[in-house]
């Protein structure tokens, strides 16, 4: 499942964070990859130990908490702080896969499940940039507003084609989920949206809504990974 959420953060949100990160400090994008991906990626990369990367990291998740439909498609158990990247002057990310496993800073391992990438630049600040993702139903471009998130599979083949123009500037990051299997995910998150929806027709103490959220929390039991 592809999911576009809009307005993670607002216009003023993005203005600050772009201001912030304006200095830097910014590196080579390749001293982060690994595997093949050292061999495709040309980009600058916000270092992620600095002061800058971890109070923005942090900013943008108490945002995420706050973003009902974030929280209903990802169901997030574990997410990696976010990083920031730069794409101008031809900067590119070829076609690969991110890894399966990546190591949080306290040493817990992450399993990627979600992929997921903020964009802080809108469209028609550069030209090229577009994130490509393949899926099982065929290659999609993506390339939102600045303050939109995309959110796909982590095993996912995708790219991010040649920035010709401009400058493209994104926060990404990964996440594990609490339910490991992408269509128990979007069975669950379908579920929600309806619940959400006939929660507003017809008010929290309708019979049919208390159903559908038994239903909902059973199969979180059922298949939630604790």
């Amino acid at each position: 499942m592809l999911l576009a959420i809009e307005n993670v953060l607002t216009t003023d949100e993005v203005a600050r964070c772009r201001k912030q990160l304006q200095p830097g400090p910014w590196q080579d994008g390749r001293a982060t990859a690994g595997g093949q991906a050292i061999h495709v990626k040309a980009n600058l990369q916000l270092e992620a130990g600095s002061d800058t990367a971890k109070s923005l990291g942090h900013f943008i998740l108490s945002r995420l908490n706050s973003q009902p439909e974030f929280m209903s498609a990802a169901l997030p158990k574990k997410i990696f702080p976010p990083r920031f990247n730069c794409y101008q002057n031809g900067g590119h990310y070829g076609l690969h896969v991110d890894n399966a496993m990546m190591m949080l800073p306290d040493g817990q391992a992450l399993r990627t499940d979600l992929s997921a990438t903020l964009f802080l630049s809108d469209p028609d600040e550069y030209e090229g940039g577009e994130l490509v993702i393949d899926t099982h139903l065929g290659v999609q471009e993506v390339k939102l507003a600045a303050g939109d998130m995309i959110l796909y599979p982590a095993t996912s083949l995708h790219e991010v084609r040649p920035v010709t123009a401009g400058a493209r500037i994104c926060s990404f990051f990964w996440l594990e989920s609490m339910v490991r299997q992408a269509g128990q995910r979007e069975i669950l998150f379908d579920l929600d949206q309806s619940i959400q929806q006939l929660t507003l027709e017809r008010g929290p103490d309708d019979g049919e809504v208390r159903r559908l959220s038994r239903v909902y929390h059973n199969l979180i039991r059922e298949w939630a990974e604790s």
